[in-house]
């Protein structure tokens, strides 16, 4: 898997997830950076992501989109990493971040916008209602050091950048779980590298708008 990785992103959106698991994947990748509303909804780029969003990587003739499938991806490319459990291994990685990836996700995009869901309709919308999700979701990372189980994986990345975000934006709520979890996470190496990159980038764009 020599071929180069070109990650668009930027760093003020989700790309900042991939970014940190290509920290941890240590490959050599070039980050193009897209700007809202302008590059990113050129026809250019829309090839690559009809949606006109970041993030997406192309790797030789694959484009992968959507964060959870890109740390997928990567996981698996780079096996060196050590970022995916054996295939026998693998139920609680895939389920709990492809859970971050739906059911958490949308009940906190719901819950920040001011959506509520009856309760004698909660059977119609996949996460059923915030607080199952949230209390799910500290079941899962209070019972193991990882989400995935014994050691540190790609779903890590994935759940500890929504756990993170929703912890500074107050969109999850401020369980000691998620505290721990999102602490333990943010000490590692390629993260720190990670949000150094893109609060530099943050940094240039401020001082040059």
């Amino acid at each position: 898997m020599a071929e180069k990785i070109l990650f668009y992103t930027h760093p003020m959106s989700r790309g900042r997830i991939i970014r940190w698991m290509l920290e941890e994947v240590g490959v050599p990748y070039q980050a193009e950076i897209m700007q809202f509303g302008t590059t990113m909804k050129d026809p250019e780029y829309k090839a690559v992501n009809p949606m006109g969003k970041v993030p997406a990587i192309v790797h030789g003739k694959t484009v992968v989109t959507e964060c959870a499938a890109i740390c997928a991806y990567l996981a698996d490319a780079f096996q060196e990493a050590n970022l995916a459990p054996p295939i026998k291994e693998r139920g609680d990685y895939y389920r709990w971040m492809f859970f971050a990836a739906g059911p958490l996700e949308a009940a906190v995009t719901n819950k920040t916008l001011g959506v509520e869901v009856a309760s004698d309709r909660e059977r119609m919308v996949g996460y059923g209602n915030y607080t199952e999700v949230m209390s799910t979701l500290e079941r899962a990372i209070a019972s193991h050091e990882f989400v995935g189980g014994y050691r540190f994986s790609a779903a890590d990345v994935y759940v500890g950048s929504q756990i993170g975000w929703g912890l500074q934006f107050g969109t999850i709520e401020k369980r000691q779980a998620f505290v721990d979890y999102y602490g333990r996470l943010s000490e590692r190496p390629a993260y720190k590298r990670a949000t150094e990159i893109d609060d530099a980038l943050v940094r240039e764009i401020k001082a040059a708008g």
